[in-house]
């Protein structure tokens, strides 16, 4: 199963976490395309060229995993999310923030916009593993 592995890369927290975290995608099996391996450091300085770049291997994955937390969720990753789902490729959502930043209601954890277009909302990467593993039910893990 190949992922797309979205969310904000600005800082050594982000990219630790999300080095963490592929890498455990990894071990279970899934090739992970994750932004922050595909851009070099002279297409950085571009923005049509990581939005093509970044769009591009989006439609090449089976899914895309996005991370949600902070008081917003990251515009950049709003859009990988609006366009995944333009696409049809299913998102799962990872929100490891405590805080619940809604207007989703009681049990909403993000922007109604975000919550309507993913397929869950998990609190864990074993959550998200579990959830990969029902959508991606028939297709070829690594």
């Amino acid at each position: 199963m190949k992922i797309y592995q979205a969310g904000p890369l600005f800082s050594d927290a982000e990219r630790t976490w999300h080095k963490s975290f592929k890498a455990r995608l990894e071990a279970e099996g899934c090739e992970v395309v994750w932004p922050g391996d595909l851009i070099s450091p002279e297409d950085a300085f571009s923005a049509t060229k990581i939005m093509e770049i970044d769009s591009q291997a989006m439609i090449a994955c089976d899914a895309v995993v996005a991370l949600l937390d902070g008081a917003q969720v990251d515009d950049g990753t709003a859009w990988e999310i609006g366009f995944a789902y333009a696409k049809g490729i299913p998102i799962v959502g990872i929100r490891t923030d405590f805080r619940i930043c809604s207007d989703s209601g009681e049990d909403g954890l993000v922007n109604a916009m975000i919550q309507g277009s993913v397929v869950d909302i998990c609190r864990s990467a074993d959550e998200v593993i579990g959830v990969l593993r029902t959508i991606g039910h028939g297709l070829q893990w690594v």
